[in-house]
């Protein structure tokens, strides 16, 4: 994986992080936070997909990387509402 494809990934992982911040109403952080929450709903996304039993919708292929778009934001947005829960913040912009 090259140093461009990384860079493209880490973009595609923050703009599904983003999206499943604003899904779940819980959007206090910044960049760096939402491309973690991208990675993090990837991996939930997938391990909620293959629980279930469906496949993945809609997934890149960067860099010899399968990301799962449609997995990274329902997770993303389960992870973040989550931790809005966790956190005990309101839901609304401060």
């Amino acid at each position: 994986m090259t140093l461009i494809e990384f860079l493209l990934l880490l973009l595609v992982a923050g703009i599904c992080g983003s999206i499943g911040q604003s899904l779940a109403g819980y959007s206090h952080s910044g960049c760096l936070v939402s491309v973690a929450l991208g990675f993090i709903g990837a991996l939930l996304g997938a391990w909620i997909s293959r629980w279930i039993g469906i496949g993945e919708l809609l997934a890149i292929q960067i860099g010899g990387a399968t990301f799962p778009i449609v997995w990274s934001v329902i997770g993303g947005a389960l992870f973040a509402a989550a931790l809005a829960l966790i956190s005990g913040r309101n839901r609304s912009a401060e």
